[in-house]
C-alpha cells in the first residue's frame, strides 16, 4: 500500500530504510506461507502428472486385459499375390490346401443408349429408372452425371452409377453392384425414353474356392465365416494350390507386454523420483505421501502374485520378470516358449476375469476415477492452497496497517527531531548574541 507520508531527510535518520527494515522482518512469515503454498501448488502438478502415468500403466493393463483382436496365431501363404490370409481371436494352429477356381464379381450393366457429352446433352425429360426393385423418379430434363447423381443419391440402391467415355463424343451410364456375388445381381427397368440397356458388362457371381479339398462358395472374396479365427482372402484364380499355415505367434501381443512394461516402468521412476526429491528436503514433492507407497505395494503385489487355475498362474512364467531396481523386463525366451507351449494359456493368464491384467485394472480403477484416491488427494490439496490464498491476504492487509502505523510514528518521530534541531539552532543564535564580552 503506497503512503502519502514523506519524511524530511534532515535529521541524518534514514526513516525509510528503517521501516523497510521492519516490514521485511514483519513479512518473513507471509514470505513463508507463500513459499509453502508454492510447494502445495507443485504437489498437486505432481498428483496429475502421477495421475497421467497411472492412465498409462491402465491403459496398457485394459489392452491385456482384452484381447478379442488378438489370436496368438499368425497365418502365411505360399502365394500372397493368390490367396492372402489373417487371422484373429479363436484361430488355432492348422494347414489348409487352397484353390481359388473362381472370383467373386459384382455385375456391371452399361447402358446402350450414348450422349456426345456427360454434362450437357439432355437424355431424358422426366421418368422413372427400377433398378434393383428400387425406382427413381427424373421429374425434368437430366445428363447422364445428373442421372447418375439421382441413382447414387437414393437409399438402399444396391449400385453405384458413374458416367464412362466409351469412345470419342459417346458417354454412357454404368450401374455396378456395390457388392459382389449372385445374390447381389440386379436388374434394370428403364422408363427414360433415352435411356436403354442390354444385358451385362459383367455378370455377378461367387467366388469358388476348394478348402482342404472342401467345395466352399462365398459372394465375397474375403472368406472371414469358413473357418474359425481365420480369414482367407482370394486375390486371383488359379489351378495352382496354395499352402496356408496359421501356427502360434506372439508378435502382437509381446508388443502389448512391452507397452505395458514401458508403462509401468515409468511409473515406478516416478515415485522413485519423488522419494528421492522428499529425501533430499524439498517441499514440493509428494514422495512422503502415503498414497504413493501403497499404490506401489499393490501393483508390486498384483504382478507377483498368482492368478487364476490354468497351467500358467503368474507372469513370471511367461517372461514378465521383476529386476532389483523394482522394474520389470520381458525375457523373450521364456515368453516365446510360453506362447508356442500354452498359447492359451497365455491368454487365459492376461485377459480371463481373475487374469493379473484385469487385476491390475480394476485396482487403478481406485486412483484414476473421478471419486478416487488421486481426485481426493488433489482436491484436500486445492482446499488447502484456498485456505493459504486467505491467509495471504489477510497477512498483507495486517502488514500494510503496520506498514501505515509504523510510516506515522516515524513521520512524527522525524517532526519532533526536526522541532528540536529548531530550538538548538534558535537556542545557539541567541546565545551567539552576547558576544564575548561576557
Amino acid at each position: 500500500m503506497a503512503s502519502p507520508i514523506s519524511f524530511s531527510g534532515f535529521n541524518n535518520i534514514d526513516f525509510s530504510s528503517i521501516v523497510t527494515a521492519l516490514m521485511q522482518q514483519a513479512s518473513l512469515p507471509l514470505t513463508t506461507l507463500q513459499t509453502n503454498q508454492t510447494a502445495v501448488k507443485t504437489q498437486i502438478t505432481q498428483f496429475s502428472t502421477l495421475a497421467s502415468r497411472i492412465g498409462a500403466v491402465q491403459s496398457a493393463a485394459a489392452d491385456l486385459g482384452d484381447l478379442t483382436s488378438i489370436s496368438g496365431f499368425a497365418g502365411t501363404s505360399s502365394d500372397p499375390t493368390a490367396v492372402g490370409v489373417s487371422t484373429s481371436s479363436g484361430a488355432q494352429a492348422a494347414h489348409y490346401d487352397v484353390v481359388v477356381s473362381e472370383l467373386a464379381r459384382a455385375q456391371v450393366t452399361v447402358s446402350t443408349s450414348s450422349a456426345a457429352d456427360s454434362d450437357t446433352t439432355v437424355v431424358a425429360s422426366s421418368g422413372t429408372i427400377t433398378i434393383g426393385g428400387v425406382d427413381v423418379t427424373i421429374a425434368g430434363d437430366v445428363t447422364l452425371e445428373g442421372l447418375a447423381s439421382s441413382i447414387n443419391d437414393t437409399e438402399d440402391i444396391g449400385v453405384t452409377a458413374t458416367v464412362i467415355r466409351t469412345a470419342p463424343d459417346t458417354y454412357r451410364l454404368a450401374l455396378t453392384s456395390r457388392d459382389s456375388g449372385a445374390a447381389n445381381a440386379f436388374t434394370v427397368t428403364s422408363g427414360l425414353a433415352g435411356v436403354t440397356f442390354a444385358g451385362n458388362a459383367v455378370e455377378g457371381g461367387d467366388a469358388s474356392l476348394l478348402i482342404n479339398g472342401i467345395p466352399v462358395t462365398s459372394s465375397s472374396n474375403t472368406l472371414d465365416n469358413v473357418v474359425t479365427g481365420v480369414t482367407i482372402i482370394a486375390y486371383k484364380a488359379s489351378a495352382d494350390t496354395v499352402r496356408v499355415d496359421v501356427a502360434p505367434d506372439g508378435a502382437a501381443l509381446k508388443a502389448k507386454v512391452e507397452s505395458f512394461i514401458t508403462a509401468y516402468n515409468g511409473l515406478v521412476a516416478f515415485i522413485a523420483d519423488q522419494r528421492t526429491a522428499t529425501r533430499a528436503g524439498q517441499a514440493a514433492s509428494i514422495g512422503s505421501d502415503p498414497l504413493l507407497r501403497q499404490l506401489h505395494n499393490s501393483l508390486r503385489s498384483s504382478l507377483l502374485g498368482a492368478h487364476g487355475t490354468e497351467t500358467l498362474t503368474t507372469l513370471a512364467e511367461v517372461g514378465v520378470e521383476f529386476t532389483r531396481t523394482g522394474t520389470i523386463e520381458l525375457n523373450d525366451t521364456v515368453f516365446e516358449s510360453a506362447m508356442t507351449s500354452h498359447t492359451e494359456a497365455v491368454k487365459n493368464l492376461f485377459a480371463a476375469d481373475d487374469g493379473v491384467f484385469s487385476a491390475v485394472d480394476t485396482l487403478l480403477d481406485d486412483y484414476s476415477q473421478a471419486n478416487g484416491f488421486i481426485s481426493s488427494a488433489k482436491a484436500r490439496l486445492n482446499a488447502q492452497v484456498r485456505r493459504m490464498d486467505e491467509q495471504i491476504v489477510d497477512m498483507q492487509d495486517r502488514l500494510a496497517i503496520q506498514r501505515a502505523a509504523l510510516q506515522m510514528e516515524f513521520a512524527a518521530a522525524d517532526a519532533a527531531i526536526s522541532a528540536l534541531n529548531s530550538q538548538r539552532d534558535s537556542l545557539s543564535n541567541f546565545m551567539g548574541g552576547f558576544g564575548p564580552s561576557l
